[in-house]
């Protein structure tokens, strides 16, 4: 057994729920806007002839817009169900702290909604491998406006759930990778009652709980939705970190 797929089998018990939730992740989760990916590629200088890796990469929400720039994507992702949504990139499985790439084999290096799932010390200790001098790693996070009284309603429902699941608004991670650089910038996602649900449905440790307590957290997304009335407007802030390897 190799040691990205012993990696892949020690995850968090709530990452394991994505495998079941990829569907509903696919179709509920927000994207990023234009003017972050842009300042993304800006800074990490990605075009034709330069390989970047999105670890992490889900269902390619952030793979997807990696595309376009002409660079060679490789999106790296320990869930078969999510790999298999991934589209218009090299498809690798592993894990963050067993990249299955070569020393130096990569100019840039993304993570979108995942590192918290990370052993931090283990999967930057990778990434410096992977990364050539002077290449960059960006963490990217969509992070829900709470002051939004949608976004409030729906952190009271979750909440009974969350327990101990790492979350991406938990740590300071400009302290964490040593950022050069940080950037928010303001997003919405406009959403019908079912993307709606299938929003928060495919948070992990809503995915990973047991069936009752899911069907209670859908019945109450349910509930809210209609009481919001649609469309539904998402606020939230896109989040970047950038640091650069010497």
């Amino acid at each position: 057994m190799t040691s990205a797929r012993r990696a892949a089998s020690d995850l968090h018990p709530a990452a394991r729920g994505f495998g079941s939730a990829a569907d509903a992740y696919e179709r509920g989760r927000p994207d990023y806007p234009a003017a972050a990916i842009d300042f993304l590629v800006d800074r990490l200088e990605l075009g034709p002839g330069r390989v970047v890796v999105d670890l992490a990469a889900g269902t390619g929400k952030l793979t997807r817009l990696l595309v376009p720039t002409g660079a060679d994507v490789i999106a790296v992702e320990p869930i078969a169900e999510m790999r298999a949504k991934i589209q218009g990139a090299r498809v690798l499985e592993g894990v963050a702290e067993a990249i299955p790439l070569p020393d130096e084999s990569a100019d840039a290096v993304t993570v979108g909604q995942a590192f918290h799932w990370f052993r931090a010390d283990e999967a930057l200790s990778e990434i410096h491998r992977v990364l050539r001098p002077g290449g960059g790693l960006a963490l990217v996070w969509n992070t829900r406006d709470e002051t939004d009284p949608i976004h409030a309603a729906v952190s009271q429902i979750l909440a009974p759930l969350e327990r101990d699941t790492p979350r991406g608004r938990k740590s300071d991670w400009a302290r964490v990778i040593g950022a050069t650089e940080t950037a928010s910038f303001e997003h919405v996602q406009v959403v019908d009652d079912d993307a709606f649900v299938e929003r928060f449905v495919s948070v992990s440790f809503v995915a990973s709980a047991p069936d009752h307590a899911r069907a209670d957290v859908e019945a109450k997304l349910r509930a809210l939705a209609r009481e919001a009335g649609t469309p539904i407007r998402l606020p939230y802030l896109t989040d970047l970190y950038l640091a650069f390897k010497a």
